[in-house]
């Protein structure tokens, strides 16, 4: 059964999207732990509309290549850790942190 068109174009843009958007993802988790008082307007905004839907995005992907990497992760020992980094990880930061935390 072949794919129709609009949905080949439809996976490939949210593909690409992932692509995009995965280091700005990445950059925010690594980022050291700031000491902000209050949240600006302009931080809740960029969390709202930017991180939160990328963090949404960010945990199925980061479930999907964790049970892809599983037998990888048996074989050295750490299948724990790679949940943490890759599902856990993703899901703190889109809904345990406050918003405009950023």
């Amino acid at each position: 059964m072949m794919m129709p068109a609009i949905l080949k174009q439809l996976l490939i843009c949210v593909i690409i999207a992932l692509m995009i958007f995965t280091p700005f993802g990445a950059s925010a988790l690594a980022q050291a732990e700031k000491n902000i008082s209050k949240p600006t307007a302009g931080n809740t905004f960029i969390d709202a509309v930017i991180y939160r839907p990328v963090g949404l995005v960010a945990i199925p992907v980061g479930a999907v290549l964790f049970v892809l990497t599983i037998p990888f992760s048996a074989i050295g020992g750490n299948v724990g850790e790679s949940f943490y980094n890759l599902v856990a990880t993703p899901a703190k930061y889109t809904f345990v942190r406050p918003l405009g935390d950023i």
